[in-house]
């Protein structure tokens, strides 16, 4: 009965990773361009629940010092300014990712990268 109470107490933790890999395996499968993006975005939300899931105390209240309450366990906020720093990144990311994505398919008319691979090996060897 320990294994599964661990696994519920740490059920957070498990699915951040969950979703991290689930992400992970969406950008190292897929050669379409845009699914990679958003295995990218799922990778992202995984490591947003693991930060959340570390920022959280059991009991704890948010970190508002209260002269009142003596003796008060606090959340951690610092996890929550990551996440907020983190959404600012994979948002860029992703804008800037789409854009180049939206130029390769203006240049080449693809978005599959093994494709665009081809492409390139048909070039290299017409150089020759």
């Amino acid at each position: 009965m320990t294994i599964l109470q661990d696994v519920v107490d740490n059920i957070n933790y498990i699915g951040a990773i969950a979703v991290f890999l689930i992400g992970l395996r969406i950008v190292v499968v897929h050669s379409n361009m845009i699914k990679r993006i958003m295995g990218l975005n799922i990778m992202g939300t995984g490591v947003f629940l693991f930060f959340v899931s570390i920022g959280n105390v059991t009991g704890g209240m948010a970190p508002i010092v209260d002269p009142n309450a003596p003796g008060v366990t606090y959340i951690n906020p610092l996890p929550s300014v990551m996440i907020l720093t983190g959404i600012v990144v994979v948002v860029s990311v992703t804008v800037y990712s789409l854009s180049l994505v939206i130029r390769i398919f203006e240049t080449y008319g693809t978005i599959d990268q093994e494709e665009l691979s081809q492409m390139a090996r048909r070039n290299h060897h017409n150089d020759r």
